[in-house]
């Protein structure tokens, strides 16, 4: 089941004959995708992605099995990517405290409260604004307690250099 992909459309309040609407696909091949029955094409998936704004890679993370996987799975570094309206759009690797299928589409302050979310917010702001590179620490009070992540985010640009959101590397500090 993709059930960040139900929850997404549901959030928007869409039905499942909206989403194959404007993918150009049919009902029950969405339903398909959906249940994880079927994988999409790269061609359906990004129509659908492009449909509920979200990174088309998303429908293949559950698959990859490539070296940079193996070498990142549980490791401390989260790679995220975030909209012009820094939801997120994709995530590897997220602490064990969250699920990926609760994360896409929702903001960091709508997933986790405090400070350190209102300076992750701030950070992918202001690298929308100025369309540069920002490093900061920042601190989250997770179940671990607090902890303390170095985070580098750059503008994600479209094929004619517009910004389009936000790519972030974080590296837990030991």
């Amino acid at each position: 089941m993709r059930e960040w992909l139900i929850e997404l459309r549901k959030e928007k309040a869409y039905t499942q004959q909206k989403v194959a609407e404007c993918a150009n696909i049919d009902r029950a091949y969405y339903a398909q995708i959906e249940n994880g029955t079927r994988n999409p094409s790269v061609t359906v998936a990004k129509k659908i992605a492009g449909f509920l704004k979200v990174n088309p890679s998303t429908f293949f993370v559950e698959g990859l099995s490539d070296p940079f996987e193996l070498a990142l799975t549980n490791s401390p570094i989260l790679i995220t990517h975030c909209d012009l309206h820094l939801r997120i759009t994709w995530l590897f690797n997220p602490h064990p405290d969250f699920d990926v299928s609760t994360i896409i589409g929702k903001r960091i302050d709508e997933v986790i409260t405090g400070e350190g979310a209102e300076k992750a917010i701030e950070v992918k702001r202001q690298v929308i604004q100025e369309a540069c590179p920002i490093r900061k620490e920042i601190q989250y009070s997770l179940s671990e307690g607090l902890l303390t992540y170095d985070m580098f985010a750059q503008p994600i640009r479209n094929d004619h250099g517009e910004v389009v959101g936000v790519a972030t590397v974080s590296v837990r500090m030991a």
